[in-house]
């Protein structure tokens, strides 16, 4: 859990004290986005492991 507290308290503090505030606003979005990719990019890898996917090359 503490690492987590450690993610968020890093993602606040970047974002403190920049201007402008649209240029703020776009990269938390753009942040929370990469980070829906990543866990859905990772979700498929495990699902395709466990369910015995062949890869075929």
């Amino acid at each position: 859990m503490g690492t987590l507290l450690h993610f968020k308290n890093l993602y606040v503090q970047a974002f403190s004290n920049c201007k402008p505030e649209i240029v703020v606003l776009l990269l938390k979005v753009y942040s929370v986005f990469c980070a829906l990719m990543l866990s859905m990019a990772i979700y498929a890898f495990i699902y395709r492991v466990f369910t015995g996917f062949d890869y075929y090359f």
